[in-house]
């Protein structure tokens, strides 16, 4: 829910809106087309943008996390989310056919490497991404960081968020049966996959407000869900990930993977209350990275639109940037 929170209080950080110059749907195969844009300088150093999610979709406010005179900015939905086609669908899509369309998208636009940058499901999605191509990817730039672990997903849908926020977690579960309430993902699965669309869009907005509600750290406990058509894709795509441990083989897959990125420059930004995506995520997964650095943000939680995430993620950029151009 990173296209919603606080981006007023964070546009201060960010470089001026522009649009793209290259729009496309691309077919990935499998009946699913997605969306992809350029934006910045063509002959610029390229930097892809994983949205969060599953399912969050991209927004312009993404674009602006780039000096466009010194980045070639791509942003992509991936599939069954935002601009992305067939809408909402789980059909063909997992990690490992995201993966699959990076790669598609890096040689239709004849990239040879690029920065990759992502938060949350984008964090965890670039990790992946990076670990299956380690040669593909010049530094990785995370946010909020997921690593797909049965902990993670435990403390936001078993009750351990709920304990900080006990009156949105009644909110949360009290839409569920109490024989049902020992598995949330499971009961919210059968309910956003049960056919009835009106059913379906309910459950959704359910699902994505207690998500948004914890996003920023100023959070008062009403983030919304965003209009209908997002939320239910939104929804669908996460609960359908979480349900299939996001396809990977193992629980620790990401960090007993880390060797084979190991000297892959990167730069960890973590929220120091971040309640949606503990900090605990992204200090074990510095502990097993020696070329990355961890930067704890005090006072912000997990949105890319905190203004000191949004700060920290921009000087990042800009040193990136400046490095580039001081060794040509």
């Amino acid at each position: 829910m990173d296209k919603v929170s606080g981006q007023k209080r964070a546009g201060a950080h960010l470089f001026p809106p522009i649009d793209p110059f290259d729009q496309r749907m691309l077919d990935v195969g499998d009946g699913h087309t997605v969306y992809v844009e350029q934006c910045g300088n063509p002959d610029g150093m390229p930097v892809v943008v994983l949205h969060g999610g599953p399912g969050g979709g991209c927004s312009p406010m993404m674009r602006r996390y780039f000096d466009p005179d010194i980045y070639r900015i791509i942003l992509f939905d991936q599939r069954g989310c935002g601009r992305s086609r067939p809408h909402a669908s789980v059909t063909d899509n997992t990690t490992w056919h995201l993966v699959a369309d990076i790669e598609l998208i890096r040689q239709t636009l004849d990239i040879d490497r690029w920065i990759v940058f992502g938060g949350s499901w984008g964090a965890t999605l670039a990790l992946i991404y990076a670990q299956a191509h380690p040669s593909r990817a010049t530094h990785l730039i995370l946010r909020g960081v997921f690593l797909s672990t049965q902990r993670e997903l435990d403390w936001f849908y078993g009750g351990g968020a709920g304990n900080f926020w006990p009156d949105l977690w009644q909110q949360f579960v009290g839409l569920i049966p109490e024989d049902e309430r020992g598995d949330m993902i499971a009961a919210y699965n059968r309910r956003l996959f049960s056919g009835d669309t009106m059913l379906e869009t309910r459950y959704a907005r359910a699902w994505a407000s207690w998500e948004n509600a914890l996003a920023s750290i100023d959070s008062e406990g009403s983030g919304g869900s965003g209009p209908a058509e997002y939320a239910r894709a939104f929804a669908r795509l996460e609960n359908h990930y979480f349900s299939n441990g996001c396809f990977l083989a193992d629980d620790q897959q990401i960090l007993e993977n880390m060797g084979k990125i190991a000297h892959i420059p990167g730069v960890i930004v973590q929220g120091r209350y971040d309640m949606i995506c503990p900090p605990v995520s992204a200090y074990s997964l510095s502990r097993l990275w020696p070329a990355s650095r961890l930067v704890m943000v005090g006072k912000a939680g997990h949105a890319l639109s905190e203004p000191g995430i949004s700060a920290e993620l921009v000087k990042t950029m800009k040193a990136i940037g400046v490095s580039k151009i001081t060794t040509i």
